[in-house]
């Protein structure tokens, strides 16, 4: 009985004060573990998963293009979040990946930018992961998963030092970074708003979910469809927004894909 008058108050959010009006997305979440400490577990767990990954990439150019596109996507989030401290890493990986730890740190693998030809894809899956993080998408998973164990008498109400190992362990097995639809779809329109306001083509948010449905199609290293599932459903989605929402955006010069400054001062440093 107890864990179903849980589940309910996470369900009915709007019934608990541990439930939050989130300024990205404007819905209410079920928040019952602060900002700063789930912060503070993404950075622990980062250094196992660039590990995990195989370290980063050593071209300082390739560096500091992602830097540079993360950055002008991230300065767009709301005011709410200007505070964060925003750190873009490219790992050096051919699987095929992309995700973000709370605190602002973004991860992207070398083998999916491969993948791309302009920086406004670059800047789509960017935003995309910069959004899970404006949602708090993982502080949401995380407080759902410690409101169920509090309902049977377990780590809910346990010290701050158990919640950050069973947040590290969670975070390394991607556990709290596979995300429901919803949630994708969520980040996936702060992602085209975020680089919208950056003045990038929100077409290269909907060519990176093609790109993510033709690998799928294919063999082996998509990762990233663990975490990140459905492109075919996001593409409509995506595509229902630049239609609709964002229609004034095609064909107007000052929303670019920046094809040859992708050429430039990435594609060379995309090999092994």
């Amino acid at each position: 009985m107890r864990r179903l008058l849980v589940l309910i108050l996470i369900v009915s959010c709007g019934a608990i004060s541990a439930c939050k009006t989130n300024p990205a997305t404007g819905r209410s979440q079920l928040i019952l573990i602060s900002a700063d400490k789930v912060s503070a577990m993404g950075a622990a767990a980062k250094p196992e998963l660039v590990e995990q990954y195989g370290g980063e990439v050593e071209s300082e150019t390739l560096r500091a293009f992602v830097t540079r596109v993360g950055r002008r996507v991230a300065a767009q989030v709301e005011p709410e979040y200007a505070h964060i401290k925003w750190e873009f890493i490219v790992l050096d990986s051919e699987i095929l990946n992309a995700f973000a730890l709370p605190g602002g740190h973004v991860f992207v693998s070398r083998g999916l930018l491969a993948k791309f030809d302009n920086e406004a894809q670059v800047a789509g899956v960017l935003g995309h992961e910069i959004g899970h993080v404006t949602a708090r998408h993982v502080d949401e998973r995380l407080s759902q998963v410690v409101a169920a164990e509090f309902a049977v008498g377990g780590v809910g109400r346990g010290t701050d030092s158990q919640l950050a190992v069973l947040a590290a362990r969670m975070i390394s097995q991607g556990t709290l970074l596979k995300f429901n639809r919803d949630q994708e779809q969520e980040a996936d329109g702060l992602g085209v708003k975020y680089m919208t306001r950056a003045k990038y083509d929100p077409h290269g948010m909907l060519e990176v979910l093609e790109v993510l449905a033709e690998a799928s199609e294919g063999s082996g290293k998509l990762e990233i469809l663990s975490t990140h599932p459905d492109p075919k459903r996001r593409i409509k989605t995506v595509r229902g927004l630049l239609a609709g929402e964002y229609a004034y955006t095609q064909g107007d010069p000052k929303y670019k894909k920046q094809v040859r400054r992708f050429a430039r001062d990435a594609a060379p440093h995309l090999g092994q």
